[in-house]
């Protein structure tokens, strides 16, 4: 019968099994180890995978704890922040005709076959510099140990029950998106983690025959071990890997 790629954790932790030589080897590692390198091997795939977290924005209501404390109590799923938009961060002259774009393609644009785009582009460019230049946008401080985001403005001006705008990026739940439990990078990856583990239990029994005359060679396979995790690491880092400058604390 065709092995199907896992959907669930628990068929992840058998596909490893099998991968490894299961049940034709004895793969001699506790159920509780095992559940600990998987969740290793999470916990890189979710940091540093570009399938392993999403940009999403993040709503939050401000209450008088939060302007008492100066700080935002974040998610512990979120991963990174990068900016914060509330009420009046922006410069912007307004939405619909009041907005630049629309108000200059009504006015000098009305003819998009006999007009270059070339003045349009430039002064778009001037408008960028000068939102980046007199923008509202506070600054932030965030760091996923604390799971506290400061945010550097009058909180005396936020009122209880107004909203703020966390843009952020989330980690994804395998065990709510199952397809990543059939990520072919992460089954390599996780089961050189548990194969690793595996080699550090048997270079224990280094040299130590058995009955039948067989030698445990631990080294051999925690040496195996440590050359697929640094080549599978390698390789997150050059094709997997989101880019870090996305994200703040």
């Amino acid at each position: 019968m065709a092995t199907t790629l896992p959907v669930s954790r628990n068929e992840f932790k058998e596909y490893i099994l099998r991968r490894l030589g299961f049940p034709t080897i004895e793969i001699n590692i506790d159920d509780e180890q095992i559940e600990d390198r998987i969740n290793d091997a999470l916990a890189y795939y979710q940091e540093y995978h570009f399938d392993g977290s999403e940009k999403i924005f993040l709503k939050h209501i401000i209450t008088d704890t939060d302007k008492t404390n100066k700080y935002l109590t974040i998610p512990d799923n979120i991963i990174g922040i990068t900016r914060v938009l509330t009420s009046g961060s922006s410069i912007s002259a307004g939405g619909g005709m009041f907005n630049v774009q629309y108000q200059m393609a009504l006015n000098d644009m009305f003819n998009m076959s006999s007009k270059s785009l070339i003045p349009y582009y430039q002064t778009m460019m001037h408008w960028e510099l000068y939102s980046n230049i007199f923008s509202k946008e506070p600054g932030i401080l965030f760091n996923r140990k604390t799971d506290k985001l400061y945010i550097h403005h009058d909180w005396s001006q936020q009122a209880a029950g107004q909203y703020i705008v966390i843009e952020c990026y989330s980690s994804l739940d395998p065990n709510t998106y199952t397809e990543i439990w059939s990520d072919r990078w992460l089954l390599r990856y996780a089961t050189a983690l548990v194969k690793r583990q595996w080699g550090e239990h048997l270079t224990k029994f280094g040299g130590i025959q058995s009955l039948g005359g067989i030698t445990f060679d631990g080294s051999g396979v925690l040496s195996q071990a440590l050359s697929e995790i640094e080549k599978l690491e390698g390789e997150m880092m050059s094709s997997y890997a989101v880019p870090v400058l996305d994200f703040i604390g």
